[in-house]
Parts: structure tokens; sequence; C-alpha cells
């Protein structure tokens, strides 16, 4: 028959979210760069771009679950899902190579300089030798066996609970006859689901608020110092995708009580799931190389 599909892949529609997505980006980012250089109307541009990129996020991942639900992706079309997903990570681990290759670059190769009442002061010209040391001289660093040592804890129980949540959409741990949406679905263990999601997700605003207190309390500064700079920019862009993480796992719970995922068929879950445990990968290497290896020899805040 003229016109008919006979293939596996999904061709998308003409679809307005593209265009406007990259619209409101350019505009946020204009907004952005006017705010930091104080022009006029820059705060309001970049919240208006914000809001104009969320709402578009929103609009296009809608019409993706709708094309879930009409039956589009297919089983080819999800695995070249899954491949994108894996680039996305990819690319994630790549950004992050960058601050750690930063901190390595200041640890091993350190600037003379030493913290005398709280001020930066640098060595003299030629003293490098004899003065350089990393931490700084006079710095006192985070307690890597405490709070630090704490959130890896609990972002390692969080791996467990989302792995917990993931193999019960695929597996009926119950057993016995499904009643109900989920039943008629096919789903697996739904209390299972949603208990491990919200474990995660609790677990995953404690490490936040954990964090945050720590950075109020942090004994040394981020601007004058590398150790400060680099120490804020690799945690907090860490901390940063932890909040989006969980804002990826509370789409999740909500997908999941409205019943959307299957066994067969629960990318979007996948998707969190994998982003989920990239995020305690890197922590990981963070909490060696940062606070254990970083700030090895010095004196350790008592705050």
């Amino acid at each position: 028959m003229a016109g008919a599909k006979n293939h596996d892949y999904h061709i998308l529609p003409p679809s307005p979210w593209p265009l406007a997505s990259s619209m409101s980006a350019l505009l946020m980012a204009s907004g952005a760069i006017m705010w930091m250089h104080s022009v006029q109307g820059g705060g309001w541009a970049f919240l208006a771009g914000l809001a104009a990129v969320l709402f578009c996020m929103g609009s296009w991942w809608a019409d993706v679950v709708r094309e879930a639900h009409h039956g589009d992706h297919t089983p080819v079309v999800q695995l070249h899902f899954r491949y994108g997903m894996i680039l996305f990570i990819a690319s994630e681990v790549m950004f992050f190579v960058g601050w750690f290759w930063a901190f390595f670059d200041f640890s091993l190769f350190p600037t003379a300089m030493s913290i005398v009442d709280g001020q930066v002061e640098r060595a003299a010209e030629g003293a490098t030798a004899i003065v350089a040391q990393w931490p700084p001289k006079g710095l006192e660093v985070i307690d890597a066996f405490k709070l630090p040592l704490l959130n890896t804890l609990i972002l390692l129980t969080s791996g467990t609970t989302v792995t917990w949540a993931h193999h019960a959409l695929i597996h009926n741990q119950r057993g016995g006859e499904k009643k109900g949406l989920w039943g008629a679905l096919g789903v697996g263990d739904r209390d299972g689901v949603l208990k491990g999601l919200w474990l995660t997700v609790i677990l995953g605003l404690i490490f936040s608020a954990i964090q945050a207190y720590e950075y109020v309390h942090a004994p040394f500064p981020f601007k004058g110092i590398n150790y400060g700079a680099a120490f804020f920019m690799a945690t907090g862009f860490h901390g940063f995708h932890v909040i989006v993480g969980t804002i990826f796992l509370i789409v999740c719970l909500i997908r999941a009580y409205r019943g959307d995922f299957t066994p067969r068929q629960h990318f979007g879950f996948e998707a969190a799931a994998w982003y989920w445990h990239f995020v305690d990968v890197v922590w990981l290497f963070l909490f060696v190389t940062i606070y254990v290896w970083g700030g090895w020899g010095a004196p350790v805040h008592s705050g």
C-alpha cells in the first residue's frame, strides 16, 4: 500500500518546540549576560527566558510521553533513546573531568601562598620552591569523615533504593494476581516502585540540605584562593546535578502514580536511574580526591 509504514522508526511530526526552545535559551543566556553586567532589565530577561525554557521542556517531554502511550516508541526507538542517554552521560563525565583536572593541576603544582588570620598572602617572587604547598599553609579544611562521609553513605543508600524501585517495576515481587490499573497494564510491584522512589527522593533532598549546611560553615572562601575555587566549583556542580536528578526522580514518581510505566516500556524511569547512578559515582571520586586526598595533612576545621 502506498504510504504504508514498513519500518520500526518513529517519524516525528512538525513540532514548534525545537525552535521555541532555542529562542528561549537565547533569551535566557542574553538576560544572564546583561544581568551580570548590570544592564537594566537583564534580570527580568533572564527570568523570562528561564520560564520559557521550562515551559518548552515540559511541553516537549509531554509530547514524548504521549508518543509513548500511542505506541510510537518501538524497541528500535527505545534503543536509540538509550544510546542518546549514554552519550549525554558521557558528555557529563567529560564536564567533571575538567573540574578534576583543574583540582589536580592546582594541587600538584601549587601556587606559593599562605592563609594568615583568614587573609590570603602570596609568597615573594622566587620563594615558590620553599613555601608552595597544598592545601595552602594555614588553611583549615572540612573534615572528610564527618558530613562528607555521611553524605557518601546517603548517596550510596539512595543508589540501592532506586535500584530496588527499578527491579520492582521489572519483576512482580509480590506474586499472585495483580489488580487495578497496574494489573491491567501488566506492571510489577507497585508498592516497591513507589517506596523505592520516595526513599530515593528523600535521601536526595537530605544530601542537598547537608551540603548547603556544609557550604555555609566552610572555613575557606570561594574567591582569592585556588583551593576554595576548585572545591566549590567541583562539589557545587555536583550538588546542582543532585538537584536535577532529584527533580528527575520526582517526575518519575508522579508518573509512577499515574501508571505510565510498564515492565517493557519505562525508559524515562531507566534514564533517571542511570543519571542517579552517575551522580553517585562522581561523588565517590569527589569524596576520595577532594575531601580525603585533597585535604590530607591540613588542619581540620572544628566547627
